[in-house]
């Protein structure tokens, strides 16, 4: 973030504890004028630093569910590989996140659900059918001991 300035850096950090916040609400937090802030969050937005805003889904108040880390080891690290197997896991909403790795895994994904039996259909039906796959392994959450800070 070598191009924002300390009031930029503010608004991001404002954004990332509530992307809901009115430009008003925003403005004052940060001690702009509405329209300079809008100004200021159009051109952070043009720049890349925000790529988007989204709804972070919780399980429920009632249902903890299971967050489960899947490593994968592709067949070869050759660039079809990669491409085809990033193009077919962009296809499931299933999968919450996907991290390209260096060491001893290509792929780490986390996805959450409800149970293990859903696991057991997400591994059937998705996992085991992704191109290129020359190896799975997956590790279940006991509970969240951090969650990601803003």
């Amino acid at each position: 973030m070598r191009g924002l300035d300390s009031i930029d850096r503010n608004i991001i950090r404002q954004l990332q504890l509530n992307a809901r916040i009115s430009n008003k609400d925003l403005a004052e937090a940060v001690g702009l004028s509405p329209s300079a802030c809008l100004r200021r969050l159009t051109s952070i937005e043009k720049q890349g630093y925000i790529r988007g805003y989204t709804a972070l889904l919780g399980q429920g108040e009632d249902n903890d569910g299971i967050t489960v880390i899947i490593n994968i080891t592709l067949e070869r690290q050759a660039e079809d590989y990669l491409s085809r197997f990033e193009a077919a896991i962009r296809k499931f909403p299933e999968i919450q996140e996907c991290f390209l790795m260096a060491g001893g895994l290509d792929y780490m994904l986390r996805i959450e659900l409800d149970s293990a039996h859903e696991f057991e259909r997400v591994h059937k039906d998705i996992l085991s059918k992704l191109p290129g796959v020359a190896r799975i392994q997956s590790s279940f959450s006991i509970r969240n001991v951090l969650k990601a800070r803003p």
